[in-house]
């Protein structure tokens, strides 16, 4: 694994706007040629599987060079039924589908999208509120067996629910949102170092907010969704976050180095995803595992992170 893998969501449409999918290949592969050979999708982003194509057509010719992970639950067949569950953005909730009966299915439909014989780390998107969770785990255990999924990642989970997976297959990392904006929740953190589970921070930029470059946010952003961005909490949650901008300045590097370092700079086993639209700033942001923070640092980090208390709530 490298020490930053890309998240691709951003490179569908609807997410930070319109982008067309030559440019989403330009920085798939730009990601790929800088290091980045853990790329994370899921048969949820953009439009009926339109993400996994994309990251399937980048790939072609490099395949074996790549760590792929996808997610499944999200793009659900006609005739399954959604199960919904709340979230803190302003739609209110999403829907997943986790029931085993399914799960082949999900991963059979994305290894046509991704164009591949195997999936290398496969999650299940979101616990499912109406399916017992092992028994979800246990469907993709069963694909493991059958050569089809390497290995088994969880998706936004509890403690709990890692320590009774693992009991039925071994996890090989659990993807939680983890940045200087979002702590992860200390229990799962001692759950995951405790089994041997590697952490896949997702948005470790939060949202793009940690770039220090928002200050507002286009029509078609989904960003509008979600509180932290509103207008107002935008303006203060930037405000409070100067001080932090103002170390990465003092280091000569860029807040989203920053920010990834930082995250780096938590545990040894931590593969954050940052995803960009573009080349430079991929490349840029894959540097930061170039930045080691001394511990003088990182205690001036905490301590301005402990007083940045952020306006609005996050997606979970």
């Amino acid at each position: 694994m490298p020490a930053l893998g890309f998240g691709a969501m951003v490179l569908s449409p609807g997410v930070y706007g319109e982008v067309d999918d030559a440019r989403g290949e330009r920085a798939l592969r730009a990601a790929l040629d800088a290091g980045a050979t853990f790329i994370d999708t899921s048969d949820g982003y953009g439009v009926d599987g339109h993400n996994e194509r994309l990251v399937g057509r980048a790939l072609r010719g490099r395949r074996d060079e790549v760590v792929v992970a996808t997610k499944f639950g999200f793009r659900l067949p006609e005739g399954v039924e959604p199960h919904p569950f709340p979230v803190g953005y302003a739609f209110g909730e999403l829907a997943v589908n986790a029931d085993p009966a399914h799960v082949r299915g999900y991963a059979e439909a994305s290894l046509r999208e991704l164009g591949t014989d195997r999936i290398d780390l496969y999650y299940p998107h979101y616990p499912d509120p109406r399916v017992p969770f092992t028994d979800t785990v246990g469907a993709v255990a069963e694909l493991i067996k059958a050569g089809t999924v390497r290995h088994l990642g969880l998706s936004n989970v509890t403690a709990a629910q890692l320590r009774a997976a693992h009991a039925v297959h071994p996890v090989a990392a659990v993807q939680v949102e983890w940045s200087m904006w979002r702590p992860v929740e200390p229990g799962l953190l001692a759950a995951a170092r405790e089994l041997g589970v590697g952490i896949v921070p997702w948005s470790p930029l939060g949202n793009g907010f940690l770039t220090g470059t928002v200050n507002a946010l286009e029509d078609g952003d989904f960003r509008h969704n979600a509180p932290r961005f509103d207008a107002a909490n935008l303006k203060s949650n930037n405000d409070r976050y100067a001080p932090i901008r103002a170390i990465a300045a003092e280091l000569d590097i860029t807040p989203a180095q920053l920010a990834l370092a930082w995250l780096l700079h938590q545990d040894e086993h931590t593969v954050p995803i940052p995803g960009s639209r573009t080349p430079a700033h991929i490349e840029e942001n894959l540097l930061a595992a170039r930045v080691k923070l001394d511990e003088e640092v990182a205690t001036r980090l905490d301590a301005a992170l402990s007083e940045a208390k952020v306006e609005g709530g996050t997606l979970l």
